[in-house]
């Protein structure tokens, strides 16, 4: 395994690089196509985009209690499967119906049953990782991973915008979905075979290296713990802040700064690709803070400090001018916020044990609510404050959140 494990995080990069350039691809066709061409209103739009974050929330815990049963090399199979398969239907539906209030529709639907079928993704590759990473690495692999992510989400801006100009709206979401699918195929041949099995559950308990706790409980009863929560009320202010930009980043610089559509799609590039070093960069740095410092430590400083500077750049984001003022000000507000991916998904997975698949997906529920609620509310609080105020609400909950890091008491091994 030590001689395959780092060809599988790179693969496991690329297969989240992928699933997340089909899952952003929307936002994309949303700021382009289906408000400013297809009359679907901004408010009905973020409907579309938070009907995804409903279920994918819904399905969370169901999907992470599926990893645990399956294996996460099986349960990140199916991810890709289904997914590519509703972003294909996504495109279909464009060639069956022209009218916004039908499209409207058949898009909270698509999207909807879309947001199930990738509740397994981030658990199940932060499965792959404690599964396959020693100790002292998997912060660095969980940012990689991440960052993997990340780099899908930026090139999507550009190369999803390319591909409408290019094939059709459309189009361009059947050839999106089918290259996941073919994602899925190669993850099943090169990947999965490699990944151990799930071990049937005999006991109630299990030993764990939580400070100053002696049993871990396994399954359901695992939701019990207070780190849990903790961790995963700080994920859902991070997810606020995160998703907030996912969704309407875009449409910021084109529709509210009224920046020409190529350039903002270059601009949203450099952020998101950012944001992605930034992951990286974190998950690396964590594991030698927590070397220098102890876990405790390292892990809530990176999460102090990239929370904490991701909240201060985005309030100066909005109260500079220009353009590149601007976009630099957010790229090194995402790089500084992306920093604490890494620490996230390495302790949830410390916390879960043998029940690893639950615990990180209960962490991503948390995160998902706070990201559900944003891309609703951010458009209908920008109505009263401006966008420019919105932005700042989301700093402050970041800000929150990072501070939550204080009543934490991460694992020191696992």
């Amino acid at each position: 395994m030590s001689g395959n494990r780092w060809w599988i995080i790179v693969l496991l990069m690329g297969y989240a690089a992928i699933g997340h350039f089909n899952r952003v691809g929307i936002s994309v066709a949303g700021d382009e196509m289906f408000i400013p061409q297809l009359g679907i209103p901004e408010t009905r739009m973020g409907w579309v985009y938070t009907a995804f974050l409903i279920v994918y929330t819904i399905g969370m815990l169901p999907g992470g209690w599926l990893i645990d049963r399956i294996g996460s090399g099986r349960a990140l199979t199916l991810f890709g499967l289904t997914m590519g398969t509703f972003v294909i239907l996504t495109g279909v539906l464009g060639w069956v119906t022209s009218t916004p209030e039908s499209l409207w529709i058949g898009l909270l639907v698509i999207r909807g049953l879309a947001g199930f079928c990738n509740a397994p993704l981030h658990p199940a590759a932060a499965h792959v990782v404690h599964d396959v990473v020693p100790v002292h690495r998997r912060a660095t692999a969980n940012g990689m991973v991440t960052a993997g992510a990340l780099i899908g989400i930026a090139c999507c801006y550009p190369a999803f915008g390319w591909l409408m100009d290019s094939l059709t709206w459309q189009w361009a979401f059947v050839a999106c979905g089918s290259m996941l699918i073919g994602c899925s195929l190669l993850w099943r041949l090169l990947a999965s075979p490699s990944l151990p099995h799930p071990q049937p559950t005999t006991s109630a308990t299990e030993t764990t290296s939580l400070p100053n706790e002696t049993k871990s409980p396994r399954g359901w009863s695992l939701l019990r713990q207070r780190n849990l929560w903790l961790i995963t009320l700080s994920y859902a202010a991070y997810g606020y802040f995160q998703y907030l930009f996912f969704y309407w980043m875009g449409y910021y610089f084109k529709q509210v700064l009224e920046v020409p559509e190529v350039e903002a799609r270059w601009a949203s590039f450099w952020i998101m690709l950012a944001m992605g070093a930034g992951m990286a960069i974190g998950g690396r740095s964590t594991d030698v803070m927590c070397e220098l410092l102890g876990t405790m430590r390292g892990r809530r400083a990176i999460v102090l400090t990239g929370m904490g500077l991701g909240a201060v750049f985005g309030v100066i984001a909005v109260n500079v001018t220009g353009l590149m003022n601007v976009a630099l000000c957010l790229a090194v507000s995402m790089a500084a916020t992306g920093m604490v991916e890494g620490v996230f998904w390495t302790t949830a997975t410390d916390i879960g044990g043998k029940s690893r698949g639950l615990s990180g997906a209960f962490m991503n529920t948390g995160g998902n609510v706070g990201g559900l609620i944003s891309p609703v509310l951010t458009p209908i609080m920008a109505q009263q404050i401006g966008w420019s105020g919105s932005i700042v609400v989301a700093c402050v909950i970041s800000g929150v959140g990072a501070i939550v890091w204080f009543l934490i008491k991460p694992p020191s091994s696992s």
